[in-house]
């Protein structure tokens, strides 16, 4: 009897797509353009979590409207708050490390980004940003709303053509 019980219960478990087991992070459909590995408890590829831009952009976009040290004027720039693509993972860290894919990596305090409306930028002013325009994804800081920002660090910190994050 418990045999079959457990049988059946396995077929049963068997039937139902991954998001109603586990992690709830759904499967990206499109290209990924985004990778987070690490401390994290919600996955959909394995021991990583994969995002295409239309996950992305279901973590509630917020619009940034900034003046950054790399252009000449202020532009409207558009992405899911870090905090919520952390969160959506489960990440569990005290700072996350952003690569680049030019493998360029910077580390931000994870209390940073509950401090500040950091973004991952993904448009700028109604446009999906190309690579040659810092995209497909920029960490972007409210310089404008914070004039304590414009330091060296938090320019580093800036990571544009983001690849992946881990968080540690």
């Amino acid at each position: 009897m418990r045999q079959t019980i457990v049988i059946c219960l396995a077929f049963l478990l068997a039937g139902l797509p991954a998001s109603a087991i586990g992690d709830g992070l759904p499967a990206p459909e499109g290209e990924v353009l985004l990778t987070v590995t690490g401390n994290i408890s919600d996955t959909n590829a394995g021991s990583q979590a994969h995002f295409d831009r239309e996950l992305l952009e279901s973590l509630s976009p917020l619009t940034v409207c900034t003046r950054t040290p790399w252009h000449r004027e202020t532009g409207c720039f558009r992405g899911p708050l870090m905090r919520e693509v952390l969160a959506a993972v489960g990440a569990q860290g005290d700072s996350i490390v952003v690569q680049a894919l030019n493998k360029f990596r910077a580390e931000i305090p994870v209390q940073e980004l509950h401090d500040y409306d950091v973004i991952l930028a993904m448009s700028r002013d109604g446009e999906p940003m190309p690579i040659r325009e810092l995209g497909p994804l920029f960490v972007l800081y409210p310089f404008g709303d914070h004039p304590e920002l414009h330091t060296e660090a938090v320019r580093f910190r800036s990571v544009w053509h983001v690849a992946s994050i881990h968080v540690r």
